[in-house]
């Protein structure tokens, strides 16, 4: 990987506005004033466009303290580069800022855990993580990142994964919070999301990565971001967390008013 990589915005103009002035005003529809927020250990967000999913994304922002980096979990839905990809070093551009990657935690993830490999192709045309950020940016412009995509893993792998993150964590002495891109059941009745997103919801409210991965598996639930929920559980609970919070929950529906074919969204704290 070269020097300095500098990963350019994908997917603004389409999934968020592209225009920096209209970002700023987009976002402020999303994000709430809480004078009381929380000390997280991890957050679930999703990641379809603002339009659909930036209330629930912009709520559970909203909620908590800011650290000093953000580690985000994402799917891999473009199947380039590793298993497990680490964007390791450079820059990650937005319209709002340009992000620098925390280097020494993504060297610290990389020596600990051998499937993680230092990889920029995952991440070229990936949208799950870029979604994030300009909520990131919004609050603060401090914050450093180390961006990882995931393929499908097993789910010991996962939780080797996740310990492995948060002892990593630990060491590097930093507040650092976990994020979990991921968005709920996708193209089905509204009915069928919030139920089969309630059985997946409440077993990551009980932070239980096995009882996740087996009933998304067993229920055929179309939760894209599964992997990375599963990982950031295992490392949540590693860091110590030992309770959660749903702040928001939502489908597409209630923005298109089609509730034929939905994609559900859910906002979590783990702490």
């Amino acid at each position: 990987m070269e020097s300095r990589v500098l990963r350019r915005p994908f997917v603004a103009g389409q999934f968020y506005e592209s225009n920096p002035t209209l970002l700023k005003k987009q976002i402020q529809r999303y994000v709430t004033d809480e004078k009381d927020k929380t000390d997280v250990k991890a957050i679930v967000s999703p990641h379809a466009g603002y339009i659909f999913s930036g209330s629930v994304a912009g709520a559970v922002y909203s909620r908590i303290n800011f650290p000093d980096t953000f580690i985000i979990l994402s799917p891999n839905h473009t199947g380039l580069g590793a298993m497990v990809s680490v964007f390791s070093e450079g820059i990650w551009d937005i319209p709002l800022h340009n992000f620098e990657i925390d280097e020494d935690l993504a060297k610290s993830i990389l020596k600990k855990n051998a499937i993680c490999k230092s990889d920029f192709n995952a991440h070229l045309y990936e949208h799950s993580i870029e979604v994030q950020l300009p909520f990131i940016a919004y609050f603060s412009k401090s914050v450093r990142i180390v961006p990882i995509t995931i393929m499908k893993l097993p789910l010991k792998e996962c939780i080797a994964l996740g310990k492995d993150i948060a002892n990593a964590i630990k060491e590097s002495g930093k507040k650092v919070v976990v994020v979990a891109s991921s968005d709920m059941s996708h193209y089905v009745t509204d009915e069928v999301a919030r139920n089969l997103d309630n059985l997946a919801i409440q077993e990551i409210l009980n932070l239980n990565e096995k009882g996740l991965y087996d009933v998304v598996s067993n229920k055929n639930i179309s939760m894209c971001g599964v992997i990375p929920v599963t990982t950031t559980i295992a490392c949540a609970k590693e860091l110590g967390a030992n309770q959660t919070t749903l702040v928001k929950y939502a489908t597409s529906a209630e923005v298109s008013g089609d509730y034929r074919h939905v994609v559900g969204y859910a906002g979590i704290m783990m702490y």
